[in-house]
């Protein structure tokens, strides 16, 4: 009975670990990690869109002549934000909605950088302690954006690669029906980049 028992222990542990060597386990802890990246990605967005009120504050009252200009970052920011394009962790292999939402952030995030340059030229508003807190925060939110994406990048190659690669490909198609996330790539080139903001520039606006 002893012997028995112990081998049916073995077999239970040998199943075990061959069921756990098919992606039973990985596939899905990988697709969680994944998810987790992508809500870290659209946090990072969303605090980009909650500082322009700040901004928008900081142009009307100093700025006259940028106004049309910030109505244009206004409006990409009440695009970017729009329920219907947001993503949830069910959406993030649909290549269609994915390319929406880069569209949508790289619109905006175009819009406040040319904002940003432009504004930046005042020498009043660049000696404004509120002005200089805003680039600040600005700078660091957009580089917060840029890790998040590589962060979200990375756990999609190892979420795309687990499921591809043998064993786990087993339990990806067979178990879970796993299908290939998309990573996320911008629309226009170098629109991933955090836009380099200057702030030592000495240069007037031009009459």
């Amino acid at each position: 009975m002893n012997r028995l028992a112990a081998f049916r222990t073995s077999a239970i542990a040998a199943a075990a670990l061959a069921l756990s060597a098919c992606g039973i386990n990985s596939v899905p802890a990988a697709e969680e990690s994944a998810k987790a990246k992508w809500a870290d990605v659209e946090a990072a967005f969303q605090e980009r869109a909650n500082l322009v009120p700040n901004l928008e504050q900081i142009v009307m009252s100093s700025a006259e002549q940028e106004r049309a200009t910030l109505e244009s970052v206004i409006q990409a920011r009440a695009s970017a934000t729009r329920p219907e394009i947001q993503l949830d962790g069910e959406d993030l292999g649909d290549a269609d909605k994915m390319a929406q939402y880069q569209e949508a952030q790289n619109t905006f995030g175009g819009a406040l950088s040319r904002l940003m340059a432009n504004v930046e030229a005042y020498p009043e508003l660049r000696s404004q302690d509120n002005f200089g807190r805003f680039m600040t925060q600005i700078e660091g939110q957009e580089n917060r954006i840029r890790v998040a994406i590589r962060d979200y990048n990375e756990a999609v190659r190892q979420y795309n690669t687990t499921i591809r690669t043998f064993p786990d490909t087993i339990g990806a198609n067979i178990i879970h029906g796993a299908e290939p996330m998309i990573p996320y790539e911008a629309v226009t080139e170098g629109a991933e980049v955090a836009p380099e903001l200057n702030m030592r520039s000495d240069s007037a606006p031009a009459n």
